[in-house]
């Protein structure tokens, strides 16, 4: 399940694409199937980090043999100034307690006229989680904050990034998480959670067009994600 559509950015040979926040790899088994690509992926838990060499080892069809990814904090990256042609964000601001540092850090690392592509809960199907469930933002590792569009796109744009592009996504897991909200986040063995999850697994991989062409028109509406596309200068 990729937050970030990749075919929006002109992603060249000999590119240095930064993963921010990878966790367990998923947009790094995307970006090592573009070829030329130097892949680099830093998240501040370890567990996540061998998660994702792992699944990197184990992806097929690879055509960049030069990724990196280490263990890192976001608010502290450890690459000078303009390293990277792209960075990536993805689900992880919402998490961190200094996101104004972490942004700016976002910015530096990045090359003049670089593109940044950020994403977090989107504030509708967010508040509906935090209205329902205060284990959703209480737990260990939650959710910290939710944001506005307004609020998210002046922070950024602040640090001297313009917005080309604002998307949505993963309109059809927003009520899964509604309904893990209603029966307990951590209840996965309510049966309608465990038929939502069938199906979003089966979504996922059989890609049905006629569930495609639902999502994309649910996404303006109930989209889980929204995804900033930014360019430095």
């Amino acid at each position: 399940m990729f937050t970030v559509d990749f075919h929006e950015l002109d992603l060249r040979p000999g590119f240095r694409v930064l993963d921010a926040g990878c966790g367990t790899g998923r947009h790094l088994r995307a970006l090592v199937k573009i070829a030329g690509l130097e892949v680099v992926g830093v998240d501040a838990r370890s567990k996540e980090v061998d998660e994702a060499l792992k699944g990197l080892k184990e992806t097929p069809d690879v055509l960049c043999d030069d990724y990196f990814v280490t263990c890192a904090d976001i608010t502290r990256l450890p690459f000078p100034d303009e390293h990277f042609d792209c960075v990536i964000c993805s689900e992880v601001l919402e998490h961190i307690p200094d996101h104004e540092t972490a942004a700016k850090e976002l910015v530096r690392v990045l090359k003049p006229k670089g593109s940044l592509v950020v994403s977090v809960p989107r504030y509708f199907s967010e508040r509906v989680c935090w209205m329902i469930s205060s284990d959703y933002s209480n737990d260990e590792g939650g959710h910290i904050r939710i944001y506005r569009k307004k609020k998210l796109h002046k922070m950024l744009t602040g640090q001297g990034m313009s917005c080309w592009k604002i998307n949505y996504k993963h309109a059809l897991h927003a009520p899964y998480w509604w309904l893990k909200c209603l029966v307990g986040i951590k209840n996965e063995e309510n049966i309608f959670v465990r038929m939502y999850h069938k199906f979003l697994v089966w979504d996922l991989f059989s890609k049905p067009k006629t569930v495609r062409i639902l999502e994309e028109a649910l996404n303006p509406l109930i989209g889980k994600s929204i995804v900033f596309y930014m360019r430095k200068g």
